[in-house]
This record gives C-alpha cells, sequence and structure tokens, in this order.
C-alpha cells in the first residue's frame, strides 16, 4: 500500500491492498470479483508475463524467466528477527507467482526487510516483502494472479498483496496467523508451518500501532526478514 496516499482509505475499508506496484490488502469481505489466471499455451506449458510496474524497483532486480524453471513443491527458510519460519511453496500450481518469490529471494531482495503491516481485527496477517518498509515498494514489474475462484485464506496461508485490481502483485506477501475471510482475488502460493504460524501469533498478540487504523498497523514487536533462502 502506499500509505500516502492510501491512508485515508484504509481507515475506513478493512483492505490488505497495495497502493502501488507492489503491495497488497485483502479484503474482509467476498466481493464477488472474477479472478484472472495465468497464461496457459496451448501445449499445455505455462508462460509468464512480467510487464513493468508503475512504480520503478525498490532495489535492483532481474526480472524471473517467461517460462518458469520451478516445479512441484519449493521449501523456503526465512530467517526473522523473530526466528526462523519455514514455508513451502507450490510450483506446480501457481509457477509464475513462485517463480518470481524464488527469482527474488536468490537476488537478496528481501534481505534485511521489515514486515511492515499487522491486522489483527477482521482480517488476521503480517504482511512482508517491501524493502522500504511503507508498503509503496516493489520490484519493479507485475507478476500475474493465478487463481481459481476457490481461494480460502487459512491459517498458515502464504498469498501475494495487490492494489486491489487483477495481476497488480509484486514483491509483497502476507502470512495468514488466524482463519481470515477474503475475497478469492489474492493468489495462494504456498504454506508456513505451524510452528511459524504460531511465532506470528505471539507477534500479534502484542498489538499494533494503530497506523493505518485500529488494529492494523506496524506489528509492535518489529519483524525483520533477514535473509530467504530457497531450499
Amino acid at each position: 500500500m502506499r500509505l500516502a496516499a492510501c491512508a485515508a482509505a484504509l481507515l475506513l475499508v478493512p483492505l490488505l491492498a497495495a497502493c502501488g506496484g507492489g503491495s497488497a490488502s485483502p479484503a474482509a469481505e467476498d466481493t464477488g470479483a472474477s479472478p484472472a489466471g495465468s497464461p496457459i499455451s496451448p501445449a499445455g506449458g505455462t508462460t509468464c508475463d512480467y510487464p513493468a510496474a508503475t512504480q520503478g524497483a525498490t532495489r535492483r532486480v532481474n526480472p524471473p524467466p517467461s517460462t518458469p524453471d520451478v516445479h512441484g513443491t519449493v521449501p523456503v527458510t526465512m530467517r526473522t528477527s523473530i526466528g526462523t519460519l519455514q514455508a513451502t511453496l507450490d510450483a506446480d500450481k501457481t509457477p509464475c507467482t513462485v517463480s518470481s518469490f524464488v527469482s527474488l529471494a536468490r537476488q537478496g531482495f528481501f534481505n534485511k526487510t521489515p514486515c511492515h503491516r499487522l491486522t489483527t481485527e477482521v482480517i488476521y496477517v503480517l504482511q512482508c516483502g517491501d524493502p522500504t518498509g511503507t508498503g509503496t515498494g516493489g520490484p519493479g514489474y507485475t507478476i500475474p494472479d493465478e487463481l481459481t475462484g476457490q481461494e480460502t485464506y487459512g491459517a498458515g496461508t502464504l498469498a501475494m498483496a495487490n492494489i486491489g485490481q487483477p495481476n497488480t502483485g509484486g514483491s509483497q506477501f502476507f502470512i495468514v496467523y488466524r482463519n481470515t475471510r477474503l475475497p478469492p482475488t489474492y493468489t495462494v502460493f504456498g504454506q508456513v508451518s505451524s510452528a511459524s504460524v504460531q511465532a506470528v501469533r505471539d507477534v500479534a498478540r502484542q498489538g499494533t500501532d494503530n497506523a493505518y487504523g485500529h488494529g492494523d498497523g506496524h506489528p509492535k514487536v518489529p519483524v525483520t526478514l533477514q535473509q530467504v533462502t530457497v531450499g
């Protein structure tokens, strides 16, 4: 979310969409939006289009390949200031999203970045992936939605943020630490371990600074992604 531009809107609606090229806000109620999927070639192989975002890259990185080089389940380790979080990404169901995440991780995009948003009412997520820590940063490109329309957001879900419009994901993602009702417009690309969910819950119990509204702000216990590694 571009905090300067979106602060007022965030006070009015419990969104997790990003205002800008790389952040996202999940809405608290189903809007009935029609999800868009990743482009599939006639031969059955996936190709991914990563167009330039309106906002430049927060850190200089190369975009991922148009033909994903990831398959199956991809283990990811997030070493953070609150402990090590383990995640498993689903490259078969969301190849474009996972390919982008893996590419960014390998280029060090997420290293030494804060998780800038925690919500503790209506929706229950910790949002990370913006090196600026403001909700405005991204990789300089957008990624396609990979949605079935049947997405749910239970505890442990790892999903992409967006700006409330189709195909506007970037680098910002969120971890769901308690079952949350959201419209199926946020690509679910993995799961975090039960121990990782508990670590986030422990942070959520300490609350937020309410910077964006009651129960919505920066976590009082700072969370920093120190290093994200694949494999």
